[in-house]
């Protein structure tokens, strides 16, 4: 064992962040966002270096190596991004990440296109969280609805006279039924 783990004990006790929960959301779905980009970024780099390498066949990345452009947000679409982040519900945040993780793994895009593929994510959550907090509203609506204002649910039948005989008939007349009810009757033919 290290010394180190020996002198944790003098460590203060994590402390819980102050940070509200709509706060940490915004900044769990930007640092994801950055983290696609420069994947995308990463993986662009390789795409184009691959395809000089066949082109001369001689690869000299290793020779020399140049800082590479990074792509940066504009500062409004970062601003309209985190907008549109501030109004996602903290238990939406994780399925919003898997279905961005998701698109980005199928279509692969390209750096600028990250970020358009982010939006519509956003969007498409935003628009889920609608249609579930207007179904979530109706149930309410319906269920905090007085209970004098509903149809009434009992309903008085009257009997009506009919040729069936059932076993009740029987009992009242206090006479034997005919046959076995589960069996049907059939009449003898008659013989002329």
């Amino acid at each position: 064992m290290s010394l180190i783990q020996w002198l944790r004990w003098t460590e203060a006790p994590p402390r819980l962040s102050s940070r509200s929960p709509a706060e940490m959301v915004l900044e769990t779905l930007m640092m994801e966002l950055a983290g696609q980009m420069r994947e995308a970024e990463r993986q662009q780099r390789e795409r184009s270096n691959a395809a000089r390498k066949i082109c001369t066949g001689v690869d000299y990345s290793w020779l020399a190596r140049t800082s590479q452009p990074t792509y940066d947000l504009s500062p409004g679409e970062r601003l309209q991004l985190e907008d549109i982040c501030a109004k996602i519900h903290p238990s939406y945040c994780g399925p919003a990440i898997l279905r961005f993780r998701q698109l980005v793994a199928e279509q692969e895009p390209e750096v600028r296109e990250v970020s358009q593929l982010f939006r519509s994510v956003l969007r498409e959550v935003l628009a889920e969280m609608k249609q579930e907090e207007e179904a979530h509203r109706l149930t309410r609506q319906w269920s905090l609805r007085p209970r004098g204002s509903t149809f009434k649910t009992r309903a008085r039948i009257s009997p009506i006279a009919s040729d069936i005989w059932t076993i009740s008939e029987d009992v009242e007349r206090d006479t034997r039924p005919r046959t076995t009810w589960s069996i049907p009757e059939f009449p003898a033919p008659k013989e002329d």
